[in-house]
């Protein structure tokens, strides 16, 4: 009875110690009913050229105006920022942005980083996410509500749904659907639960994914796909909303594939090797794609971490893979796990070539009317963490021959309009959420300054990223 009592307590205490607010002030860097942004060069996340000496008044958390400096009225009794020397872009619309991050082991198992992540991608003004694929719904679902309440420090989140996965997973935190039955049951479950979105996995059935589409449309959601049983252009034929990862992962040019069946070993990249991006076959998928409005997710980093290094070919940078940023924040073992996986990455040239040819589809899809967004997944083989990618994704983007101003538009702008918030967040203009970036320098003029974040405004208040970073040092891997 007495070990029952005090175990009870001990719940008592730390459940209780949860439930308050954080002390949430030590993060802020400015707060208040009015402020101002003055003398700061505006890049707006349209694809509009950057204007220098803006001056930016937000007011109850919106944007109220933006214009010139010269020309600005400040009120009176509004904070005062002066931002000389900084830029201030649109928080950014991470659309492929899981809670989890890989743990390791034999099969591969994944836990939430549900302390770590969510700080992390406010500090590297990330404003806004959708999961994406989760492998801890509830976690999630009540992660978002917490920060919806302001009991918890994190973005704006839209929730996926758990993995819908046909036979064949790699990892047992994926259900494996039994056939269009299950499909429905889990979309409409997971749908009152509270997600706003699917996403199919790499051995779902056609029928399965019919199934899933017709259910969540029905709700007016949608279901984006991993996918490697089923093609793009099939997929897109069954009405899917969104496609994950780009080319990378596309088996419709896999001689002799067998419906609903991943092809075997490395025959998808394989035959992306082969491919030519201006032949027939990949032309016809493109046009498939933008006729019935399936967007792409861009996801380089992911591949930039688990691939040759890219650096000797002209793509990024090796220090990318080896940031010293996103090595402090990692656990020991996280960040063991990882060198050694580096490590073990061969040199193989092909790589390079394929992840260039990654790259020169997604400028064909958009340069054909595609709408291209953008996330960096923190799965692979450990590299890739919350915020830190997202701003190397922009990066990547702009390896990959789109500008620093359309960069930001797909990884802000694009992920808001495909959310049918685009009304509200994505861009900078008056009536909009004050949810924006100030970085240090100008990201046209060099897009690594894009790294340099110092305040990310959420709603109007003014997180100090530095802090938040630092309040994460060797955490991601453990909670």
């Amino acid at each position: 009875m007495k070990n029952t009592l005090s175990i009870f307590l001990l719940f008592c205490l730390v459940t209780g110690s949860f439930a308050q607010a954080p002390d949430r002030q030590q993060f802020i860097r400015t707060e208040s009913p009015l402020i101002a942004l003055v003398h700061v060069r505006v890049i707006d996340g349209t694809g509009a050229a950057p204007l220098d000496d803006q001056t930016i008044v937000i007011s109850d958390g919106k944007i109220q105006s933006v214009g010139p400096s010269a020309d600005a009225k400040v009120p009176a009794n509004a904070q005062t920022l002066d931002l000389q020397g900084y830029t201030v872009l649109p928080g950014l619309v991470g659309m492929h942005n899981h809670m989890f991050f890989p743990m390791g082991g034999s099969p591969p198992m994944y836990s939430n980083m549900g302390s770590s992540f969510p700080r992390l991608y406010l500090a590297l003004g990330v404003t806004t996410i959708r999961t994406t694929g989760s492998v801890a719904p509830y976690t999630d679902l009540e992660i978002k509500r917490l920060i919806d309440t302001g009991r918890m420090i994190g973005p704006k989140m839209h929730v996926t749904a758990p993995y819908l996965e046909g036979r064949g997973s790699f990892t047992p935190v994926m259900h494996e659907l039994t056939g269009p039955d299950d499909a429905r049951r889990m979309v409409n479950y997971w749908a009152d639960a509270g997600a706003t979105s699917f996403k199919a996995y790499m051995n779902i059935t056609r029928d399965e994914l019919r199934a899933a589409v017709e259910e969540a449309h029905k709700r007016g959601l949608k279901v984006t796909g991993h996918l490697c049983s089923i093609g793009f252009k099939e997929a897109a034929d069954l009405g899917i909303d969104n496609l994950e990862h780009g080319l990378m992962v596309d088996s419709e040019f896999v001689p002799n594939k067998q419906p609903d069946q991943c092809p075997p070993g490395n025959a998808v990249s394989a035959s992306l090797r082969q491919l030519d991006l201006s032949g027939a076959a990949a032309q016809e998928m493109i046009r498939t794609l933008v006729t019935k409005n399936v967007a792409i997710t861009s996801t380089l980093p992911v591949f930039e971490a688990g691939g040759a290094p890219l650096a000797q070919a002209g793509i990024g940078a090796a220090s990318a893979l080896l940031n010293p940023r996103v090595l402090s924040v990692m656990s020991t073992d996280a960040r063991v796990r990882y060198l050694q996986a580096r490590a073990r990455v061969s040199s193989e040239s092909n790589y390079i070539e394929l992840l260039r040819k990654v790259m020169d589809f997604e400028r064909a899809f958009v340069k054909a009317g595609g709408l291209l967004i953008a996330g960096l997944d923190p799965t692979g083989n450990g590299g890739i963490v919350a915020g830190f990618g997202d701003l190397r994704e922009v990066e990547l983007l702009v390896e990959a021959g789109f500008t620093p101003v359309e960069a930001i538009k797909i990884a802000s702008f694009n992920g808001a309009k495909f959310l049918g918030e685009d009304a509200h967040i994505g861009s900078i203009a008056p009536g909009k959420q004050a949810d924006l970036m100030v970085v240090k320098g100008n990201p046209v003029a060099s897009i690594n300054d894009i790294e340099k974040v110092e305040i990310v405004f959420k709603d109007g208040v003014g997180y100090d990223s530095e802090k938040l970073i630092q309040s994460t040092q060797g955490l991601v891997g453990i909670r």
